[in-house]
């Protein structure tokens, strides 16, 4: 039994040969790299919803490199820790992958028995998602209406990524973790003195949010040395600054060949109430 279920009618979805069914008819064909597409069309505010496929090729090719590697390993030690023998887990709004495949990974090397799901409102991200991992069901949904049972995961990601409070209480049983990552004050600081002339620092509070209460807050600091300009097109493309930046500070990025940066994430780790 799949751990998706039916975004028409709710009922549990069940994995056949190329397509997801419900027992009350209802269909959903499995794309060839191996996602299933559950955004009804009325749930779709554009045509191509979420990143476009520049956007993912440039995330896929940065996160590659191993830059964010901390990050990762972090948001595994925390899940191996706070989870058990067999945990169900969701990554909302999970983009290529990366984390998704690592956190699985993970587990799977730790002797565990993972059963993981992965959704994004993006095609584009699922189908890099889909060939990372074969493991993990990836799905186009949204975190607004998550194709999840009740109560039905043990562990809830959520990587820079819309913060669905309802839906996360909704689909995570009682004492499940909910890890929410987000960028610290300074991330990519150098790289904002260079596209903006007067950057300012990223918000950083504690926010206590009704149905959860706080376990931790883990700082993963450090600083990574661009060598290709290649390697700091593609992390300026998987940023917000993309679509923000004046054209003369894009210039002045683009005529760099290598740059060091601060890179500085916030993992807020939650137990649902």
């Amino acid at each position: 039994m799949s751990l998706f279920r039916c975004p028409l009618c709710a009922a549990p979805l069940e994995r056949e040969a190329g397509a997801y069914r419900c027992p009350g008819g209802h269909s959903f064909d499995v794309a060839r790299e191996g996602y299933v597409h559950l955004l009804p069309p009325n749930q779709k505010h554009s045509a191509l919803p979420g990143d476009d496929r520049d956007m993912v090729l440039a995330r896929r090719a940065f996160l590659s490199g191993g830059y964010y590697r901390p990050l990762l390993n972090t948001i595994c030690s925390r899940i191996l820790a706070l989870s058990g023998e067999a945990p169900v887990l969701l990554d909302a709004g999970c983009g290529e992958g990366y984390y998704t495949a690592g956190v699985y990974r993970a587990l799977l090397d730790a002797g565990r028995r993972p059963r993981m799901a992965g959704t994004d409102i993006s095609k584009f991200a699922l189908r890099a998602a889909a060939r990372r991992e074969r493991g993990v069901e990836f799905a186009v949904a949204s975190s607004y209406r998550l194709p999840l049972a009740d109560g039905s995961a043990d562990v809830l990601l959520n990587c820079f990524s819309p913060l669905a409070l309802e839906e996360f209480r909704r689909v995570l049983r009682p004492g499940g973790i909910f890890l929410y990552v987000v960028p610290g004050a300074e991330h990519l600081w150098e790289m904002k003195e260079i596209l903006y002339e007067r950057p300012y620092p990223n918000e950083e509070k504690e926010t206590p949010y009704e149905g959860f209460a706080y376990r931790e807050i883990v700082p993963v600091d450090g600083t990574v040395l661009l060598e290709r300009r290649e390697d700091l097109q593609n992390l300026f493309r998987m940023t917000p600054y993309f679509w923000k930046t004046p054209r003369a500070g894009a210039e002045r990025l683009a005529a760099l060949d290598r740059l060091e940066v601060r890179t500085s994430f916030r993992v807020h780790v939650f137990e649902k109430l």
